[in-house]
């Protein structure tokens, strides 16, 4: 029985206490990154991250940078999982907008929300026997990803030089990786670098560290590059974003635990 009986969303959060469910819950990971702790395991996650927690397990969510997610709580799901886990999307994001239409209609239409809910319910379970079933990454696409994760911080870092190296056709190569993953190459390392960006802007007073800085340490060789390319990713100006960082009041775990059953 696909069934969601609880959809929740969390804005900038910085930690939960530790608690159970006696459903499963399924955490999309919206935004920033983290860390879930169980008794006997930790699993790190971050935006595009779907975490799978069967019932009964204690846990507590943890991240310096802060997070944000879309969670539901499932009836008995079609799901075979023994132990907490981690999956990661691939770059269509179906999965995503599938939680964001689940958690919009029991938020805001509940009088109407079973036949739709049950929909999404049974969707959303079908997209992760999907992706579970998918084949994994081609080793030339994986070696390409680690390398650009290894070597993002570094602003002499020359994508392109690196992709002409490898022994295969360049175009093939930038076709073969949007194949994959949903994004080019040099979009993947755009966007790892500007989220360590916005990560890092929310803690910059406490290191001193200047908006030109933090644009070296993430790989940008140009500051106002780097500004034109956050305001467009982000909607708002680095200073803009740390403003609202700094007037963002992190939640208590009391105001950030909800217990659901």
């Amino acid at each position: 029985m696909n069934q969601i009986i609880y959809a929740g969303k969390q804005v900038l959060t910085y930690s939960v206490s530790l608690h159970a469910h006696s459903s499963w819950e399924l955490i999309y990971c919206t935004g920033g990154s983290g860390q879930l702790h169980f008794d006997s395991l930790s699993l790190s996650y971050r935006e595009g991250d779907l975490v799978i927690i069967p019932p009964l397990f204690f846990h507590r969510n943890e991240s310096d940078a802060g997070f944000t997610n879309i969670h539901l709580n499932y009836l008995e799901p079609q799901l075979n999982f023994k132990v907490p886990t981690v999956i990661r999307e691939d770059g269509n994001r179906f999965l995503l907008d599938a939680f964001k239409a689940a958690f919009y209609v029991f938020s805001v239409d509940p009088g109407k929300q079973s036949i739709l809910l049950a929909s999404y319910a049974n969707l959303i379970i079908n997209l992760i026997q999907a992706n579970l079933e998918a084949p994994a990454y081609s080793a030339v696409v994986e070696e390409i990803e680690n390398c650009i994760i290894r070597n993002y911080p570094d602003e002499s870092f020359e994508l392109g030089r690196y992709l002409h190296s490898l022994p295969f056709n360049y175009d093939y190569l930038r076709k073969l990786f949007k194949q994959e993953t949903g994004i080019t190459p040099h979009q993947l390392l755009s966007d790892i670098r500007l989220q360590a960006a916005a990560e890092q802007l929310g803690f910059a007073d406490a290191r001193g560290a200047s908006i030109s800085e933090i644009a070296h340490l993430c790989g940008f060789r140009e500051p106002l590059y780097f500004s034109r390319m956050f305001k467009k990713k982000y909607g708002v100006s680095p200073s803009q974003y740390q403003s609202l960082q700094q007037e963002e009041k992190p939640l208590s775990d009391g105001e950030s635990l909800k217990i659901r059953q």
